[in-house]
């Protein structure tokens, strides 16, 4: 490999943040590492993501123990990238719950995006020891949408349209307007686009601006806690999305090899978005996703470790 995967050099230890957003609401934060999201009801406790390994999941539990001693029994996958699901087995869940669209997607690419992710990100598989063999399978699925009651309280888990991946989830608080939304948004982290819709997610972000969230836990990045931060986390993400767009598309339409759109769009992006989480790592996942679109290839294809070193052996060429 011509250049180091720029995660594989990111070896500095982030300091983790529990942030209370309610008395029912908290997010698990660690300096632009992926989030957990606790919702806290009158019976028991929900987790939307579950940290990469069972390991690292312990730190989540901790934390939630400084809280409450109410059983974990629901996690909730807001996708199915092995960095959300693969620490799942800590809480002891009686349920883990996914979109249909997400179950597909363990079925369809699970392994193979395991092995990938593991790869790309050394140290977000801390103890990758501890994950129990084979896929992490949700035990209830949904379409479109469900509620769950924890006690008294309603979680809404909703699919509002494709961005991250077909199967987004996001949980949403209805009567006290706080959304988990996954790596649908991001906040001063670069979302990874990999396995991306990069024509809805512009659209799927408006229909989560609609919502009118007091409140925004984001799949990486600080708990956004008021209306002003949650409208520009959801800014941040869609104008991303719009500028990876608009220069790669114009660069098919120009007759140009990846590699050229590649260059072209990390110079032009940079500027604006170098000093972003994870920026250097997104970047070339990003770009060969949305020069498929682009070129026609309506669904991302299957990542493997073997296309990661090749995808990266060519762009730093």
């Amino acid at each position: 490999m011509s250049a180091t995967f720029a995660s594989q050099a990111d070896l500095d230890v982030k300091q983790v943040s529990f942030t209370r957003l309610s008395a029912n609401a908290y997010a698990y934060t660690a300096e632009g590492d992926p989030n957990t999201g606790i919702i806290v009801g009158d019976d028991a406790v929900m987790v939307i993501d579950t940290q990469a390994t069972p390991v690292m999941a312990q730190d989540v539990i901790r934390h939630i123990r400084s809280v409450t001693d109410l059983p974990i029994k629901y996690v909730v996958l807001s996708h199915y990238h092995a960095v959300r699901v693969l620490g799942a087995s800590a809480y002891a869940p009686q349920h883990i719950v996914a979109s249909r669209d997400t179950f597909d997607l363990i079925v369809e690419r699970g392994e193979q995006d395991k092995a990938s992710e593991i790869g790309r990100f050394p140290r977000l598989f801390q103890a990758v020891e501890s994950v129990p063999a084979g896929m992490t399978w949700p035990t209830i699925t949904f379409e479109g949408r469900m509620s769950i009651w924890l006690g008294k309280l309603e979680v809404q888990l909703l699919q509002v349209g494709r961005g991250h991946t077909k199967g987004d989830t996001i949980a949403w608080l209805p009567e006290q307007r706080i959304l988990f939304s996954g790596d649908l948004v991001e906040f001063d982290a670069t979302p990874y686009a990999g396995d991306a819709y990069f024509r809805d997610w512009p659209a799927t972000l408006d229909r989560l601006a609609e919502m009118n969230a007091s409140a925004l836990v984001p799949g990486r990045g600080a708990a956004l806690t008021t209306p002003e931060l949650v409208a520009s986390g959801l800014r941040g993400t869609r104008d991303f999305i719009a500028d990876v767009w608009r220069q790669v598309s114009a660069g098919v339409a120009a007759g140009q090899d990846l590699n050229s759109v590649y260059q072209a769009t990390l110079a032009a992006l940079t500027p604006k978005y170098g000093h972003w989480v994870i920026f250097q790592h997104c970047m070339p996942f990003d770009v060969s996703r949305c020069y498929d679109e682009a070129s026609g290839h309506a669904d991302p294809r299957i990542w493997t470790a073997e296309r990661d070193v090749a995808m990266w052996k060519a762009l730093q060429a």
